[in-house]
């Protein structure tokens, strides 16, 4: 079994709004055994063009569980937050054995 990441991409238009989502965000990770390994407001693109501002990375035991939190009622509860304060992309990805 293979670690699975959530690598989230963020824009930030509403920075208070999403401060409350940042916030309550780490205690979403605990029931789900995930990790916040970074979190990095000021990237650096080393090849080509990134239209980003912010990065997350998250690590979870496999994919499963990174399913179950990101539908977890307490995520969803704080999404909302992020969804109306940032443009977003989140992808989920295995980890190399």
């Amino acid at each position: 079994m293979s670690s699975a990441y959530v690598v989230a991409q963020l824009v930030i238009h509403d920075p208070i709004r999403y401060e409350s989502y940042a916030r309550a965000f780490a205690s979403t990770l605990t029931d789900f055994d995930g990790q916040l390994l970074a979190a990095d407001a000021r990237p650096a693109a080393l090849d080509g063009d990134w239209p980003y501002e912010k990065i997350v990375l998250i690590r979870f035991c496999d994919r499963e569980e990174a399913m179950r939190w990101a539908a977890s009622p307490a995520y969803q509860a704080i999404s909302r937050d992020r969804e109306a304060s940032t443009t977003t992309t989140a992808i989920l990805v295995e980890g190399v054995s």
